[in-house]
């Protein structure tokens, strides 16, 4: 007793943590999922933050560079002025021209200055200037500078690139939201392909439940002596092709369950159920035949990530126009060095102040920056012409998705009416096979006929969700 007792408890203890390892998922979870674990989605995450890196930066180019250079050399020799020593001439004041006079040696008789073999005058007395006093040790030479730089007008270039960044940090964005809608598209797509094959598995188990029991009449009635063996074999081959068509959608289940964990992020081998099933259509649904396709437009990121485009060509344009014009900059600069000449020479660190104005302005470059802003020019003509051509895919995507979902309302209606009379028809053929009336080939037409419309039924219930998740998607209203 005890120990039935404690295989009970186990078994229930089993069941319940089997219970608690299966979770349940709802179309908005499954979306979040995705969201969070995509790569794509990631990337494009990235993507926006590293934009608005580039946006500082941009903002950046307004305001003062400050830079610091520096340098170290080791020369082999000394710097010398002079080649040898130098004798220097001297002069003496004179009273009588109150002026200085060079100091020359003159002929005792004549009292003339005396001219040398090079024909230059004989100086009396000379001021010494040995060759090692104009010598300076530059052996070893450090240097440095800190520059300050203040861009003032730059040809409208700093402003171009400010709003280019700008233009494509909203461009990350709306690329980012584009491809969060794509996965959502793609998580609808494989959670509702799911449902329907679960919904299949289900059709599949009642249709074999169906000629199992039509087996077992069968069976009874051969036995009795009022069917052939022949009718009990073409129901034995209908029940094991009915077997074989129920494994197969098992494992499409299976694998479409796979694929749906794959999109989610989740372990392919995480048990899940769902929480949506096929009862939920609304066949009351009306779908417009027009709409305010200024709208659509404001809401669909691809056309904004096009739009977007053709403002960041039109910014490239202004920039390579830039290249045309004067440059205007503010600098000043603090230099210093080891030795300096600032106050004589002296072996030690010596620096100075300078402030000034650069300006450069393009003359003549051969057409080289003229072609580079009209091709700039040419790529923002092509962005507006591709723009223009997405608007009107946009509106023919519209027209097409709305058609595809009026259709497939349609077309869920038309399947139940056809259910309804399949229904009756199984019904019928049941109650007079039943009464001997009909033989067995009849109740499996019947079955037949009955299991394609539930299939059909089934595949219409997908498509109107499908093709209301489409609508969405093309009118810019899919949740992400």
């Amino acid at each position: 007793m005890f120990r039935t007792i404690s295989t009970l408890c186990l078994t229930m203890l089993c069941g319940v943590v089997s219970m608690a390892q299966t979770q349940q998922l709802t179309l908005e979870k499954c979306r979040e999922l995705a969201l969070q674990n995509n790569k794509q989605i990631l990337i494009g995450a990235e993507k926006v933050r590293a934009a608005g890196y580039q946006k500082k930066e941009a903002f950046a180019a307004y305001l003062p560079a400050i830079d610091f250079n520096g340098g170290y050399f080791y020369n082999q020799k000394n710097l010398s002025l002079f080649d040898s020593a130098q004798m220097l001439p001297t002069k003496t004041f004179d009273l009588a021209t109150q002026s200085y006079q060079f100091n020359l040696v003159k002929n005792p008789y004549t009292g003339e200055p005396i001219k040398g073999p090079d024909g230059q005058y004989v100086p009396e007395t000379v001021a010494l200037i040995p060759k090692e006093a104009m010598e300076f040790d530059i052996h070893n030479v450090f240097f440095g500078a800190v520059t300050l730089t203040q861009p003032i007008f730059m040809g409208g270039k700093i402003v171009a690139m400010n709003k280019l960044t700008g233009f494509a940090e909203d461009l990350a964005r709306a690329m980012h939201s584009n491809e969060a809608q794509n996965v959502v598209y793609a998580v609808d797509g494989a959670y509702w392909q799911v449902v329907s094959l679960e919904a299949k598995e289900k059709l599949a188990l009642s249709y074999v439940a169906l000629l199992d029991s039509l087996d077992r009449d069968v069976k009874a009635m051969v036995a009795q002596g009022v069917a052939t063996r022949s009718d009990l074999l073409s129901v034995d081959v209908k029940l094991n092709q009915a077997q074989i068509d129920l494994t197969k959608v098992q494992n499409g289940v299976a694998l479409s369950k796979m694929a749906l964990a794959q999109i989610c992020g989740l372990p392919i081998s995480d048990e899940y159920t769902l929480a949506d099933d096929l009862s939920a259509v609304d066949t009351e649904a009306e779908i417009a035949d027009n709409y305010n396709m200024e709208e659509v437009y404001s809401r669909r990121q691809d056309l904004q990530a096009l739009e977007l485009g053709a403002k960041i060509t039109g910014q490239q344009k202004n920039v390579a126009r830039a290249s045309m014009m004067p440059n205007v900059a503010l600098m000043g600069t603090y230099s210093f060095s080891t030795p300096n000449m600032y106050d004589g020479f002296k072996n030690r660190v010596g620096g100075a102040f300078s402030v000034g104005v650069v300006v450069s302005v393009p003359i003549l470059h051969w057409g080289g920056n003229y072609n580079k802003y009209r091709a700039a020019r040419s790529q923002e003509t092509i962005m507006q012409l591709k723009l223009q051509d997405a608007r009107e895919m946009v509106d023919l995507q519209v027209k097409q998705a709305a058609f595809k979902a009026q259709e497939a309302l349609k077309t869920y209606d038309m399947t139940l009416t056809n259910l309804s009379k399949a229904d009756e028809n199984l019904r019928t053929a049941s109650l007079g096979f039943h009464e001997g009336v009909l033989v067995a080939d009849d109740v499996m037409k019947a079955q037949t006929a009955w299991l394609q419309a539930e299939s059909e039924k089934i595949d219409a219930s997908i498509d109107v969700h499908l093709c209301d998740v489409y609508l969405s998607k093309v009118l810019g209203t899919l949740q992400q």
